[in-house]
């Protein structure tokens, strides 16, 4: 009996690593299979330090599969991915890696793609290859990918990840790209506001001590609160210094982190955003993996790794629970009263007609516009909203000035 080192991702969508033995692969992949744990790379030990029979140290695969490495960024991984999907149609995979390896113009992505390329020439699956390289590759990346392989429909898989990586770096370049005017603005209209607060109101304050005047109480209120900010800003930017560092060591607590997600959902704008953005990629990743053949079983328990609201995270390993328990896919959704209701009814839809995988791709393109509508026009309306808010500011505070001094004119002129 042969010993096999092994990666693999259990109920909970936790990846876990370990050795054990069996007579080939095969029955090691099938002895895993057997433990509810679906295997991302199996190979032969090599004696490296490995962990007992049985799953063992959670997190990116150590000892004989190497010091784990940072993942790709999403950019990277986009492009690696597309050249990739590009390169598989028309030569070996190892040639396609080579050239890839060749071209990339990071040390650090030259030597994870050379990485995979080694493996690949050693006689790895793609998948298992790129398992070697740590966290380079996120779990749910090389399940689809293993899943084109076992399937023959790699270069399809590749073309579906290479398109979505890219689309999910279009969203976030969008809103990248309309957030930094208004926050620049935001700033700079933040600066003035102190600095009249801060430099000008005090000098002026200064003036109409002199002349013995009851000032106007618009005045009055600026004057304490610039005296405020001059005499108790640091302690004031000192509290939110500790709120913040409190509030960072809070959410590290399960409990608390957990009720903030649930509180976040249930926000009028932000929670709509947060479940359309999980609802789309969620179905668009069932929708891939159902066409590479792979059960929705296991990739609801991969995507459930891959959500960081805790809420939704708990939704989605509930949902992946039902369906191990035998339950329909649109009636855990519907029970978990977290997902968009067209992407339940459409789900319900799918399953009654025998076309799962297109409906949730439907859906998963029709949260995606929706999303993409939605922000847009919100980001549209924060520029004018900012400068609306901040002009508003400061014509209070030049009104608090002048109030005064007309008031002394009239008082002359009377």
């Amino acid at each position: 009996m042969a010993v096999f080192d092994y990666v693999a991702v259990d109920a909970g969508g936790r990846t876990v690593s370990g050795t054990l033995g069996a007579d080939d692969e095969a029955a090691a992949r099938a002895l895993l299979a057997r433990r509810k744990l679906m295997p991302l790379e199996v190979a032969a030990s090599r004696g490296a330090a490995r962990n007992s029979d049985g799953p063992g140290r959670k997190g990116p695969a150590a000892g004989r599969f190497g010091v784990p490495r940072g993942g790709l960024d999403s950019r990277t991984l986009a492009l690696v991915t597309r050249q990739l999907a590009t390169l598989v149609t028309v030569s070996p995979v190892e040639e396609a890696l080579r050239a890839i390896a060749i071209q990339a113009d990071r040390p650090a992505v030259r030597a994870v793609l050379e990485g995979v390329h080694g493996g690949v020439m050693e006689g790895r699956r793609l998948s298992d290859a790129m398992a070697l390289q740590g966290s380079a590759f996120p779990p749910l990346y090389r399940a689809m990918v293993s899943a084109g392989e076992t399937s023959g429909a790699l270069a399809p898989i590749l073309e579906r990840l290479a398109e979505g990586l890219e689309r999910d770096q279009a969203v976030r370049g969008k809103v990248i790209t309309a957030l930094v005017y208004p926050a620049v603005l935001a700033v700079v209209a933040i600066g003035v506001v102190i600095a009249l607060m801060t430099l000008v109101v005090p000098r002026v304050v200064d003036q109409f001590d002199s002349m013995n005047q009851t000032l106007p109480l618009l005045t009055r209120l600026v004057i304490g609160l610039s005296d405020g900010m001059r005499d108790w800003g640091w302690l004031a930017a000192l509290a939110l210094a500790a709120a913040a560092v409190g509030g960072v060591f809070a959410l590290r607590n399960p409990a608390v982190r957990l009720a903030v997600d649930t509180a976040i959902l249930r926000l009028p704008l932000i929670g709509r955003l947060t479940r359309d953005l999980h609802g789309a990629k969620m179905a668009r990743t069932l929708s891939t993996m159902i066409a590479a053949g792979l059960p929705v079983l296991e990739g609801l328990t991969i995507t459930a790794r891959t959500v960081s609201n805790r809420r939704l995270r708990l939704a989605t390993e509930m949902m992946a629970e039902a369906v191990r328990e035998g339950g329909g896919l649109s009636a855990a959704m519907r029970r978990a009263d977290v997902f968009p209701p067209i992407l339940v009814t459409m789900t319900a839809s799918g399953e009654a007609g025998g076309r799962l995988e297109p409906m949730l791709e439907r859906a998963a393109e029709y949260l995606e516009r929706e999303f993409s509508t939605f922000t847009a026009v919100m980001l549209s309306l924060i520029e004018p909203a900012i400068i609306v808010v901040m002009g508003g500011v400061v014509a209070v505070i030049i009104l608090s000035i002048l109030l005064p001094i007309l008031q002394i004119n009239t008082l002359a002129m009377g």
